[in-house]
């Protein structure tokens, strides 16, 4: 989610040209859309896709939370409103903020970068998992539940915190589908997962009850990669 594409929900003409011409203006935004109510709004959106509705509450035809208490699934929403008595409600609409008119724009902003750091995160999250295909089943395996993966004579084992799934596939075809930052091969036959890793002894790692080698020549990468800076030494 590198961009945003916001829709602006407001009956007052002025104020979306001027937001329009003010966000027109910012790196993070990808489309600007315009309805005059909510009304309108609900009529466009099955037209177009939309991360963010910056919205009005009193609003002719339909207000805001008339508008939200329409929408099954609705984007990331701020509203800017005159009135303040509208808050509580709007807050249990689960909008993202509430801003006051007139409101400044960085005030916005902030807001705005709020918005896409929510974006960011889910869709970071909708993206932590693989399917394998093991004992005759398409399974589903969130990255953080993995602990490792050994690589067999024509199969992996892949070892997660609750079972053991065996897949037909090569160590390297599995490493090129999992997070490289997380993901780290410490010897020939093993792949770990660096945040499950509970201590080094020597030249073993212990990943919850088990003990994985690493390789002579792996290990000074694989020591900085799971220390990061995080090594506390007498002084």
């Amino acid at each position: 989610m590198d961009k945003l594409r916001i829709y602006l929900v407001d009956d007052h003409k002025l104020f979306r040209e001027g937001l329009k011409l003010l966000l027109s203006t910012q790196d993070f935004v990808r489309h600007i859309y315009e309805a005059s109510n909510g009304r309108e709004f609900i009529e466009n959106l099955s037209f177009v896709d939309c991360d963010v509705v910056l919205m009005d509450i009193e609003m002719p035809e339909m207000t805001g939370l008339e508008l939200l208490s329409n929408l099954t699934n609705p984007p990331k929403v701020i509203i800017v409103s005159a009135y303040e008595q509208y808050a509580l409600k709007g807050y249990e609409f689960e909008v993202v903020d509430y801003l006051l008119k007139p409101v400044s724009f960085d005030r916005f902003l902030k807001s705005a970068n709020r918005i896409h750091d929510l974006l960011q995160t889910e869709q970071k999250d909708a993206d932590d998992y693989i399917f394998v295909k093991s004992d005759k089943q398409l399974k589903k395996i969130l990255f953080r539940d993995i602990l490792f993966i050994e690589s067999m004579e024509n199969y992996v084992i892949i070892q997660t915190v609750s079972s053991k799934e065996i897949v037909y596939t090569t160590l390297k075809q599995i490493h090129e589908s999992l997070p490289q930052d997380i993901f780290q091969q410490t010897h020939r036959s093993y792949i770990v997962n660096i945040d499950q890793v509970n201590a080094i002894d020597g030249n073993l790692l212990n990943v919850n009850s088990h003990k994985i080698p690493v390789a002579r020549n792996l290990r000074d990468n694989v020591f900085n990669l799971i220390l990061n800076n995080r090594l506390i030494t007498k002084g």
